[in-house]
């Protein structure tokens, strides 16, 4: 057993102790780790601070939420093992990392201009379409509890990004995921996994020599400081899910966890009324920055990048499952066939 692994059972088997225990409960209150990999200041950050506070205020102090940010506690590879062992009881992953566990249905969220707008994603991620991925992930352990957003991602590179042709011989950064290595090869770049945290500097060095980003995360990761342009592409959804471990939450008392429910419900109102406006505000402060120069494409050039990008749809439907995508499509009225 390596050293991170018993690290993680060691600290799963304290953790279950202090929930299973009615006496540690009697005199103490539950402790729930959330862990996630962003800067505080983000929408997400903000959610979970968020729910950390209403969850202590909901539950008369019964629950205390401790929030470790910025990969202070687990990094990207690391936190999913983590709450599967008990280590952790709440992550709040990109869609992208159920993939690697299994669960490639969750891909449908990487395709390329699968939601033109809001409006069209909160109807899959509010709707029975959501539900049904989020009860895929019981059988791993995972118990899922809402969807919250981020934003839609931008392309950013140190050349100007205009038409697909700009795109190609990139050294383009993403997170796991097949559906994003076959976005970037689309467009003829050259795609490089890498842990979020490992990203900036990567982009100061050269290692790589672009990413795709909600504004939110370029900013605060001050990812705009070491890329030249940026492109309003707004041609992919990041967003997260928040899970729990399933164990850990079915063995708390009925009156916390309905107390909990309500807390995430009003964290993920809040989340995602705040995501779109801390988008546009970190945009202005990349403007004002004057480091990068920040790109609008016509309706032209983000129809000419929505045909070299959508035939990715038909390549991934062998692994998210044409079903999947198919749902997506119905909930959203979205016909690729018209483009």
């Amino acid at each position: 057993m390596s050293v991170n692994r018993r690290t993680l059972v060691m600290a799963s088997a304290a953790t279950l102790a202090t929930v299973s225990s009615p006496l540690v409960r009697a005199q103490a209150p539950i402790v729930v780790k959330f862990s996630h990999v962003v800067a505080n200041d983000t929408p997400k950050g903000k959610g979970s601070e968020f729910f950390a506070k209403r969850a202590g205020e909901l539950t008369g102090g019964k629950v205390k939420v401790e929030v470790y940010a910025n990969s202070t506690l687990y990094k990207d590879k690391e936190e999913m093992e983590a709450l599967q062992l008990g280590a952790v009881q709440l992550l709040a992953p990109s869609l992208a990392k159920f993939g690697p566990i299994g669960v490639k249905e969750f891909e449908v969220f990487d395709l390329p201009y699968i939601f033109d707008s809001y409006e069209e994603l909160h109807k899959v991620t509010t709707g029975e379409a959501g539900k049904a991925l989020l009860a895929k992930l019981e059988p791993k352990g995972i118990r899922g509890l809402a969807y919250w957003d981020n934003g839609f991602k931008s392309f950013s590179a140190n050349r100007p990004l205009k038409a697909p042709a700009d795109y190609k011989g990139l050294k383009m950064r993403i997170q796991s995921s097949k559906v994003l290595d076959a976005q970037m090869r689309a467009l003829g770049a050259i795609p490089q996994v890498m842990a979020f945290s490992e990203v900036y500097q990567a982009l100061q060095t050269g290692v790589v020599d672009g990413t795709e980003n909600p504004i939110s995360n370029l900013y605060t990761q001050k990812m705009h400081e070491v890329q030249k342009h940026l492109s309003l592409t707004n041609h992919g959804y990041l967003g997260y899910a928040v899970i729990t471990n399933k164990k850990f939450w079915d063995e708390l008392p009925a009156d916390v966890r309905g107390q909990l429910e309500q807390a995430m419900k009003e964290a993920t109102e809040y989340a995602n009324k705040i995501a779109k406006e801390e988008n546009d505000d970190a945009l202005a402060k990349v403007k004002a920055a004057g480091k990068t120069e920040v790109y609008t494409p016509s309706a032209a050039e983000r129809l000419e990048l929505k045909k070299a990008l959508i035939k990715v749809h038909a390549q991934m439907e062998s692994r998210i499952g044409k079903e999947t995508i198919q749902a997506f499509y119905k909930t959203t009225g979205f016909d690729p066939t018209k483009l």
